[in-house]
């Protein structure tokens, strides 16, 4: 099977280096040409990864090109750029090729699901959101994982599942495509959260008392949204929470350590700056989502209170002990 992937962030990469894996042929599409230069005399994409791209990885910065004669597409990119991606795609792309969210994520402005903006833009008959907990470091390592997998038809499970499934990587199917993409998203802003009660100097004692309290509250939203509540229990929900709330590995915790810290405006705007932090740009869409619905989310409200509008900190810990 030919695989396009959309976005080569080191999330794209280990995605690229398991269907190789698989035995399928692989093209990756990046804008950037110093990526690419690089891939070209080096074979990786360092400072992203060391990891080793294999001759089996096609590298394009021609997106005709990386969708051309394609049976599978991957979205890899970042949340934020996923409409202006998708325009580009548009007259490349047939609308019943499948095709495979990976980025996390709601858009700011129209606080539109990355799915609706794939169905809108390219109007694709097959779409599958992967989400859980699967740091990008673990799979390029090979280390066991597991994701949820929603999807519209039993087409794009079929394609998503041919693609990624392995004796090290499980998915597992449902239609909440919703859910999946509200469970995904969250987590990191939670995550910022949790870094912050680090930073604070607090135990994992404390952070467990988030998450219980985050996991509450996402399946209220879910339950408001009209989404499935017990997605919550799946690995785009819990699975995924526990992990992001817990690994300096996540670059959203290590933002929120920054603030639990009191680190100063400009080292964080710098660490924003060279670091895609989801949770940071998700902040604004949720808040902006709750608030248009008029949905009352208190925990989504301390956490942009906090990392927006300069509040203390230490009022995250009065919120979680006084939360009715």
């Amino acid at each position: 099977m030919k695989i396009s992937i959309i976005g080569t962030g080191i999330y794209g990469i280990a995605l690229a280096l398991d269907m190789v894996s698989n035995g399928h042929s692989v093209i990756t599409w990046t804008e950037s040409d110093k990526l690419y230069k690089r891939y070209l005399e080096k074979h990786d994409f360092k400072p992203i990864t060391d990891a080793f791209i294999p001759d089996e990885i096609k590298v394009t910065t021609d997106i005709k090109e990386a969708l051309e004669n394609t049976d599978f597409i991957v979205l890899a990119t970042s949340a934020k750029y996923v409409r202006s991606i998708c325009k580009d795609m548009k007259k490349h792309y047939n609308t019943l090729t499948p095709i495979c969210i990976a980025s996390k994520g709601i858009e700011n402005d129209t606080y539109s699901f990355l799915s609706d903006i794939v169905k809108y833009e390219l109007k694709a008959k097959h779409i599958s959101v992967i989400s859980g907990p699967t740091f990008a470091i673990d799979l390029i390592n090979n280390d066991p994982c597991a994701l949820s997998c929603a999807v519209t038809s039993n087409k794009a499970f079929k394609f998503t599942d041919l693609a990624l499934s392995n004796e090290r990587v499980k998915l597992r199917e449902n239609r909440d495509l919703y859910g999946t993409q509200v469970c995904g998203s969250i987590k990191n802003v939670v995550a910022i959260a949790a870094g912050m009660l680090d930073g604070l100097g607090f135990s994992e004692s404390t952070r467990a008392f988030l998450i219980t309290e985050a996991m509450h509250d996402i399946k209220e939203l879910l339950e408001k949204l009209e989404c499935n509540p017990k997605t919550i229990m799946s690995f785009a929900g819990i699975g995924d929470l526990i992990l992001t709330c817990s690994s300096p590995k996540s670059r959203n915790y290590r933002y929120g350590l920054l603030l639990g810290k009191r680190k100063s405006k400009e080292e964080i705007e710098e660490y924003l700056k060279e670091n895609t932090t989801e949770g940071y740009y998700t902040l604004l869409s949720i808040k902006g989502l709750t608030k248009n619905r008029k949905i009352k989310m208190p925990i989504i409200n301390i956490i942009y209170d906090i990392a927006i509008n300069h509040k203390d900190p230490d009022e995250l810990v009065d919120f979680l002990i006084n939360k009715a």
